[in-house]
């Protein structure tokens, strides 16, 4: 069964790069018992190793793409996870209602999404916080990572080039202002609770409904 998977997972850099830190962060958040529920979960590798991290709880991934999808499956097979780890749902953030069962709403105790926003339109951002504030309550909480634009600080070069370059591919893509993300967030009853300064000028923001 192993062999069949092999050419389907998908290795990204910047996981093995982050993920530790990323797992850190989460501890100071993770239930006792529940679901955490990604969105945008890429090649799958996040969510393995998070949910061999913290075996208390159930990882529930998910990726509109279906070759992540299929490396995500690929990733559950590798490390002998399918008894625990659910397959990836098909959940592209702008249509909604996203597909949640009642059973697992009832579970999600919290809603994870790393490296988003900045590579998908603006529109996502807004779809993301609107539709997960349904499925949460003002125990769980919701937390984004990635690079942002900090009004009053000075941007790092690399954040810099990364903006110009993710605009060059696409002009809807880009490093947002933390500001207008925060603004989205109000509007949907949430409120940031903390930020994380993270390696290689990335921040995690922690949002919890008022």
């Amino acid at each position: 069964m192993e062999d069949a998977y092999l050419n389907e997972r998908l290795a990204f850099p910047a996981t093995i790069r982050n993920r530790d830190s990323i797992a850190n962060v989460l501890s100071n958040y993770i239930p006792s018992k529940g679901l955490l529920l990604e969105i945008a979960s890429g090649s799958g590798e996040h969510g393995v190793f998070f949910q061999k991290s913290f075996p208390s709880i159930i990882w529930q991934t998910s990726d509109p793409e279906e070759v992540h999808r299929k490396s995500i499956s690929s990733w559950i097979t590798h490390y002998d996870l399918s008894s625990k780890m659910p397959e990836p749902l098909d959940i592209d953030v702008e249509k909604r209602p996203w597909p949640i069962t009642t059973q697992l709403r009832s579970l999600i105790k919290g809603i994870v999404c790393i490296n988003m926003i900045h590579i998908t339109p603006w529109s996502c951002t807004e779809a993301f916080f609107e539709e997960s504030k349904t499925y949460l309550n003002k125990n769980h909480f919701l937390l984004i990572y990635g690079p942002f634009f900090l009004r009053d600080t000075q941007a790092s070069q690399s954040n810099v080039n990364f903006d110009q370059s993710l605009r060059m591919q696409n002009p809807k893509w880009g490093l947002r202002y933390l500001d207008r993300v925060d603004e989205v967030a109000l509007k949907n009853g949430f409120n940031q609770e903390k930020i994380i300064a993270m390696p290689a000028n990335n921040l995690s923001v922690i949002y919890k409904l008022s």
